[in-house]
């Protein structure tokens, strides 16, 4: 296909892309900030969040205050922050209200924690100390102002299809446990995890009987997992408060790429112009939540430039892509 390009060309031409032609939902003012540090108002804005997962950052080794302030001086709407980051800064006497205050002075929506625990394991020990750790981590996002945590699927090395129903129950345990704190665990699909189809996440989603029961979904790990764009509507839209946005090459197979080989919206084979208008006509508002691993750009770009790329590729990519859409 002509639209395709290899992963070398995809590097090669990540600091090209431009925003000079955009029309409709172009903004005229994203780089000037006031004296009291917060973004601009006068932007226009897309009917989904563009937001930043601090993954894309992982290689600068930047405290988490330093991250929230690079993420908002490049435009973005939110933010996903890693819980290892913010227990990082508590344990130099940081507190969670000083964190919720600063992403409230630079305007950003607090998308989502990532977080890791081995809540879904078959072991019963590792379950229980799971318990212990996300309800720790739950608090420190209620703390923060935030409303969601990310529950990969770890502790399990594939899925049993005779086990959905222990699968859902120890989903719903945790949605319980969210209940408490109101923070939501989104149960995240990995491509190269256990919980690499959509049609199981879907599953054990709905088998737990909460009504928060939700799925994090990431166009990489949809792709690499082996999952089919065109049934993607099936699901309710709205139900889905962020999905990890990013892009894959052409080359190796789609079974055989790798985190690292993710690339910036637009410099891949993703059919965003099929993807994006299935999602929004299916109700998804969300946040579009840029997450990266690329030694390529982290070895040729500083934060602030990776960040001005990948603030700009995405809000061109969804705009483009809902140019006909939206009326």
């Amino acid at each position: 296909m002509s639209d395709k390009i290899t992963r070398r060309k995809a590097l090669a031409t990540g600091l090209k892309g431009s925003l000079a032609a955009m029309g409709g939902y172009a903004f005229a003012s994203n780089t000037i900030e006031n004296q009291k540090g917060k973004r601009p108002t006068d932007k226009k804005v897309l009917p989904m969040r563009v937001s930043l997962n601090t993954s894309t950052l992982l290689h600068y080794k930047l405290d988490v205050a330093s991250q929230i302030d690079l993420v908002a001086d490049a435009g973005f709407d939110g933010i996903e922050l890693w819980m290892s980051n913010i227990k990082s800064f508590l344990e130099q006497g940081g507190t969670t209200q000083e964190l919720k205050d600063q992403l409230a002075h630079r305007g950003l929506v607090l998308e989502n924690i990532i977080g890791f625990s081995k809540w879904c394991s078959d072991n019963a020990n590792e379950r229980t100390q799971a318990i212990d750790q996300l309800r720790e981590e739950m608090m420190i996002t209620a703390g923060m102002g935030g409303t969601y945590i990310a529950a990969p699927v770890q502790g399990i090395e594939a899925i049993d299809p005779t086990k959905y129903e222990a699968y859902a129950e120890r989903y719903a345990s945790i949605l319980k446990l969210g209940d408490e704190s109101g923070v939501t665990p989104i149960l995240e699909l990995w491509g190269m995890g256990a919980l690499h189809k959509i049609a199981d996440c879907a599953q054990i989603a709905i088998a737990t009987g909460h009504e928060k029961a939700t799925i994090l979904l990431d166009f990489y790990h949809v792709y690499r997992g082996g999952n089919h764009w065109d049934t993607i509507d099936l699901l309710n839209g709205r139900k889905l408060p962020v999905i990890h946005m990013n892009d894959y090459p052409d080359t190796p197979v789609y079974n055989q790429l790798t985190d690292a080989d993710r690339v910036l919206p637009g410099e891949g084979i993703c059919p965003f112009d099929k993807v994006i208008p299935k999602l929004y006509n299916a109700g998804f508002r969300g946040g579009f939540s840029v997450e990266l691993f690329n030694k390529g750009y982290w070895e040729t770009m500083d934060p602030k430039t990776l960040l001005k790329h990948s603030y700009e590729k995405t809000f061109e990519v969804v705009q483009k892509a809902l140019a006909h859409t939206i009326e």
